[in-house]
């Protein structure tokens, strides 16, 4: 009897997030964002098939505050993806297990993917401006 009294979960309890299974996490779901920006630029490229009504009504949609939101997330999504799919690259050679290389390697996907998604917007907004 006293054995049904117990949580049928401890360790959901008593479970410290680990900076590998965040990432872990955060890289399938930027693999699914991926594949959601590939439908968002397939829907632009098409609207510009059907005419230019077509083609200003997906401009408007990217131009607009959600539409840069939504780009600006795949940016992410497609460094954080690369870099962490190079991580995972060097483990299947068996390289960077150690517990503080994979810390260190974690920590710097994380730094890679920010800093190569402000230098494309920044670079997009100084070459391009505000369109």
């Amino acid at each position: 009897m006293a054995a049904q009294n117990r949580p049928l979960s401890p360790h959901l309890q008593i479970y410290k997030k680990q900076i590998t299974s965040v990432l872990s996490i955060t890289h399938r779901m930027t693999g699914i964002a991926l594949t959601i920006g590939a439908l968002v630029l397939s829907y632009w490229l098409i609207s510009a098939t059907y005419g230019p009504e077509a083609f200003q009504a997906a401009q408007s949609f990217m131009g607009s505050w959600l539409g840069r939101l939504v780009l600006l997330g795949l940016t992410f999504s497609l460094y954080f993806h690369l870099g962490n799919g190079v991580r995972h690259l060097g483990w299947d050679f068996g390289k960077g297990f150690a517990l503080s290389q994979v810390r260190t390697t974690g920590i710097a996907v994380v730094v890679f993917s920010i800093v190569l998604t402000l230098l494309t917007w920044f670079a997009g907004y100084a070459l391009l401006g505000d369109v």
